[in-house]
């Protein structure tokens, strides 16, 4: 299946390009077009390009950076709901962890641990997906699939860290079908995990797909799809998450 081409004419005609795949994509699955929610990936955009997006009714932006997310967020409208979908260091949690609806990017027991202990001490809590590198590449963060029974047990035992689902960020790929067995994995791995531990971790959160691939993701299960270049065109500095 082909993804529709990113046009660079505006955020305007992008958003609706992006949605209309979306529509699509939702019925050719047999779902409601109210199962997924659309992340406007704004990493390396200026505060007015998001405002530009806000203004056109966009209210989810992802940033892979701690840094640039609290510049940001200190910037635009308080009702926009930030997600930190980039790789966190433990030595910013308790920067970040008040500022966001979702931390995609948990790849650690030492993030899980740290993110856990801060919200503790800010008496908050703080939703969270696992990063799961299904394709097991090396230069991705993230747990293995084979990992995931091993840490379930710890993973439980939090009070201030809710665990609502997976993400990942699939390979980089020429056809978007080349990742449907990735997204597939992680669907099943969500289900499997959601049947053994449905106490503390809802798994009701399936965050894969982005620009390129992102209609597959939505075919495969995906409840939240990270589009960056597809609403804001190309950036020139390329990063991970989207």
């Amino acid at each position: 299946m082909e993804e529709m081409p990113v046009r660079e004419s505006g955020i305007r005609e992008n958003l609706r390009q992006v949605e209309a795949n979306i529509q699509s994509a939702c019925l050719r699955a047999g779902r409601s077009r109210n199962e997924v929610s659309l992340i406007a990936v704004s990493k390396t955009n200026p505060a007015a390009r998001i405002r530009e997006a806000y203004l056109l009714g966009q209210r989810e932006f992802g940033e892979n950076r701690v840094k640039e997310l609290l510049e940001k967020e200190a910037q635009l409208p308080q009702d926009i709901r930030w997600h930190l979908i980039g790789h966190l260091q433990t030595n910013k949690v308790r920067a970040v962890i008040d500022k966001t609806v979702l931390i995609h990017s948990i790849d650690s027991l030492k993030l899980a641990d740290t993110i856990d202990f801060e919200a503790r001490k800010k008496q908050i809590l703080v939703n969270g997906l696992l990063e799961i590198n299904v394709a097991e590449e090396s230069s991705k963060y993230g747990f293995y699939i084979d990992e995931i029974s091993k840490i379930l047990n710890r993973l439980h035992q939090y009070k201030n860290l809710k665990i609502r689902g997976l993400m990942t960020v699939a390979p980089i790929v020429s056809d978007p079908e080349q990742n449907r067995g990735v997204f597939r994995r992680l669907k099943e791995l969500s289900i499997d995990i959601k049947c053994k531990y449905a106490d503390n971790m809802a798994m009701n959160i399936l965050s894969m797909g982005m620009t390129g691939d992102y209609c597959v993701a939505i075919e495969e299960g995906a409840t939240l799809v990270r589009i960056g270049t597809g609403i804001f065109g190309t950036r020139q500095i390329g990063e991970r998450g989207e």
